[in-house]
C-alpha cells in the first residue's frame, strides 16, 4: 500500500472528523476505494468507533443500470438506509473512487431530476445536522485511471497531484493543515460584520450581501483535500451575470461555456455553448435551483489546473467559485434544494472583490 494511502486514513480520521470512541462512523466508498476504504476502517477501529460500511451504487454501472431501468415508482423512492445512516451516524466518510466518471452522461435529464427531487429529504436532512454539528463529515477522491484521464494526466502524475494537493507527502500532514487553518482563519475574521460585495472581472461582475452571513474556513475537515472560503449570501440579493472559466460537471455530464445572470437572487437567464438543455433542467428541478446557495473563494495553491472533478478545482487558489441550489445553514443560508451545482470563475487576471468599498482581493491575491 502507497504510505500515503496510510497517512490520507490517518488525517481523515483523526483530524477532518475526529472521531471518538463509540462514534456511530458511516463509511461509504466507491469500488475502485476499497484500499484506502479499509485503510479508514482500521483507523476508525483504533479510535474506537463503530464503522458501518456500505458501497455507493449512485454512479457507475450501478447507477447506469438504475437510470435505464427504474420505473416511475423505482425513481420516486427514497433510499431508506441512505436516510437512516444520514439521520443517525455521527460521523460520515465519504471516499469516491470512479472506473466512469461519465456513467449517466446518457441518462435522461428529467428521469435524474425526479430522482434527486425524491431522495431531497436526505440531503435536507444531511445539511441540517451538520449544520448544527451533529453529523461530521468528511469526502475525498482516490486517484483512478478515468479520473487521470478526465484531468488529462498519466496515472502516476496524477496520483501525485492528489496526494500533494492535500499535502500527504508531508511527514505530518495533519500538521500543516492546522497552521492553514490558522492562517485562513484570519480571512474569516476579517470578513465577520462586513455587508456588500462586488465581484469584478472580465468574466463576472456580480453584487451580492453577506449581511448576517458566516464565512466558514474550509480547512480539511469536510473536503480533503481542501482549501476555501464560503458563504451563504442573501437570498434575494444577488444581481449581476458571470460566465464561467471551466466546465460544468454535474452528474456525469459537462456543461461549457455556462454564462448565468442574476436578478434579485434568482437565475434569470441562462445559456450555454454545450449542454443547455441539461443545465436549464438542472436549475428547474425545484423551487431552490435557481438561488444561490454558496459564493466561496479557492485558496488551495497546491492546484493550480482544471481536473473536471469538483472536488479539486473548486479548490483551485485564485478562482471564485458558486452552487446554485441548497447552501449550507451553518452559513446563515435558508436556501433549499435537491441541487447543488458549483461551478467555478477564474480571478488570476484581472480580477477583484470588493467588500464594503475595500478591496480585499485582486488578481487571485488577498490584499488584507
Amino acid at each position: 500500500m502507497d504510505p500515503r494511502v496510510r497517512k490520507l486514513a490517518d488525517v481523515l480520521v483523526n483530524y477532518s472528523v475526529a472521531v471518538q470512541p463509540g462514534d456511530l462512523v458511516w463509511l461509504r466508498y466507491e469500488s475502485l476505494a476499497e484500499e484506502a476504504g479499509l485503510a479508514v476502517y482500521e483507523q476508525i477501529l483504533q479510535a474506537g468507533g463503530n464503522p458501518v460500511v456500505t458501497m455507493s451504487s449512485s454512479s457507475g454501472r450501478f447507477g447506469d443500470a438504475f437510470m435505464r431501468l427504474a420505473n416511475d415508482d423505482q425513481l420516486n423512492f427514497m433510499d431508506p438506509v441512505t436516510h437512516w445512516l444520514t439521520t443517525n451516524a455521527d460521523v460520515r466518510i465519504s471516499l469516491g473512487g470512479p472506473g466512469n466518471t461519465k456513467a449517466l452522461s446518457n441518462a435522461d435529464p428529467a428521469r435524474l431530476a425526479t430522482n434527486r427531487k425524491a431522495n431531497e429529504p436526505i440531503i435536507e436532512t444531511f445539511m441540517d445536522r451538520q449544520g448544527r454539528g451533529d453529523l461530521r463529515w468528511v469526502g475525498t477522491r482516490v486517484p483512478t485511471q478515468a479520473a487521470a484521464q478526465d484531468a488529462e494526466m498519466s496515472l502516476d502524475a496524477y496520483i501525485d497531484f492528489v496526494y500533494s494537493a492535500g499535502m500527504l507527502h508531508l511527514d505530518d500532514p495533519a500538521e500543516w493543515w492546522r497552521q492553514f487553518s490558522v492562517d485562513q482563519q484570519r480571512l474569516v475574521d476579517w470578513l465577520e460584520g462586513k455587508k456588500q460585495v462586488e465581484v469584478k472581472g472580465d468574466n463576472i461582475d456580480l453584487t451580492l450581501s453577506i449581511d448576517g452571513r458566516t464565512f466558514i474556513n474550509a480547512d480539511g475537515k469536510k473536503n480533503f483535500p481542501d482549501g476555501e472560503i464560503f458563504t451563504g449570501p442573501v437570498e434575494d440579493s444577488v444581481n449581476g451575470w458571470v460566465r464561467f472559466t471551466y466546465p460544468a460537471v454535474y452528474s456525469g455530464r459537462e456543461v461549457n461555456g455556462v454564462q448565468i445572470k442574476f436578478e434579485e437572487g434568482r437565475v434569470v437567464e441562462a445559456t450555454a455553448d454545450k449542454g443547455e438543455d441539461f443545465l436549464l433542467s438542472v436549475l428547474d428541478t425545484d423551487e431552490g435551483s435557481r438561488t444561490l446557495g454558496e459564493f466561496a473563494i479557492g485558496t488551495n495553491r497546491q492546484i493550480q489546473d482544471f481536473t473536471r472533478s469538483i472536488l479539486f478545482d473548486e479548490k483551485i487558489g485564485g478562482t471564485v467559485h458558486m452552487a446554485v441550489g441548497a447552501g449550507y445553514p451553518d452559513t446563515g443560508s435558508v436556501n433549499k434544494s435537491a441541487v447543488h451545482w458549483d461551478m467555478i470563475c477564474d480571478m488570476r487576471d484581472g480580477g477583484e472583490i470588493i467588500v464594503d468599498g475595500e478591496l480585499f482581493y485582486k488578481d487571485g491575491e488577498f490584499q488584507i
